[in-house]
């Protein structure tokens, strides 16, 4: 009986030193492939998306798309419409002043854009028109910028270039290697000849 319980002591001693080991392993669980492109993969896909986006509490844009897709693993995390984006801008009375609208749109960060394809927007508070196919919009920075050839039209002018940047408003911009028209100023207008006096 002495022996007996001696073995049973023995083996209830030794065992939590054989289980031990298999606990402690430095190897990591294996991962199936879904799990290692994660990263790659969007969070999210909605089809059918109207959203509004507020800027420091108050809703200025509403997103209409056919596709939203969310990335929330890549660097920087981005929202993807590969089917194309109507983008509004708001007044303070919730009335549309300007849209945007693209082939394709990405978001990073939540304050960069890219509009990509055809790309078109319309200040409907200073009736201004802008085409290019692309354009980048920091929201951050209140700005838009291409290096793309761009046109822009308002009712008393017509520019194009091959870079711009401008503020939001469409109303101070910069345009490089541009061409088009413009109103001369009226200090500079010639008068017209007045007709010779016969003799």
């Amino acid at each position: 009986a002495h022996l007996l319980f001696s073995y049973l002591l023995l083996t209830l001693v030794a065992m939590p030193f054989v289980l031990i080991p298999s606990g402690c392993s430095n190897e990591a669980p294996p991962m199936n492939s879904m799990q290692q492109h994660r990263d790659s993969m969007a969070l999210m896909t909605t089809y059918g998306v109207s959203k509004l986006i507020s800027d420091s509490g108050i809703m200025r844009y509403r997103i209409i798309a056919e596709e939203w897709k969310l990335y929330d693993k890549t660097q920087p995390p981005r929202q993807e419409f590969p089917r194309g984006i109507f983008l509004e801008r708001l007044d303070n009375h919730f009335k549309m002043d300007l849209y945007i609208i693209a082939d394709t749109a990405w978001c990073y960060d939540q304050s960069l854009w890219r509009l990509k394809g055809k790309v078109y927007i319309l200040d409907k508070e200073n009736d201004t028109r802008f085409w290019t196919e692309e354009l980048f919009w920091d929201m951050n920075e209140h700005r838009f910028y291409s290096d793309k050839y761009m046109r822009i039209r308002k009712p008393d002018r017509e520019m194009e270039g091959n870079r711009f940047t401008a503020n939001e408003q469409l109303t101070q911009y910069h345009i490089w290697q541009s061409k088009g028209f413009m109103p001369m100023p009226k200090e500079r207008q010639k008068t017209p000849a007045e007709p010779a006096i016969p003799l």
